[in-house]
């Protein structure tokens, strides 16, 4: 019967934490009082975030 098992390396070292941007920061858009995590890096909130669009590339899709 073939063995089953399987083997793995443990891992080493220790994890980077992740980055922090000051606490108590609010959406920079006038009177949003939204709260922005400190692991948000940007300065509005969701809903005052500038659109922004993918970068396509390759398939172009053929006019109809």
């Amino acid at each position: 019967m073939a063995d089953n098992t399987l083997k793995g390396k443990r891992i080493l070292g220790t994890a980077r934490p992740p980055k922090v941007n000051s606490e108590q920061r609010t959406c920079a858009k006038m009177d949003c009082d939204t709260l922005l995590s400190r692991y948000n890096r940007r300065e509005y909130c969701y809903t005052h975030a500038p659109t922004k669009f993918p970068r396509l590339r390759g398939r172009v899709v053929p006019e109809a």
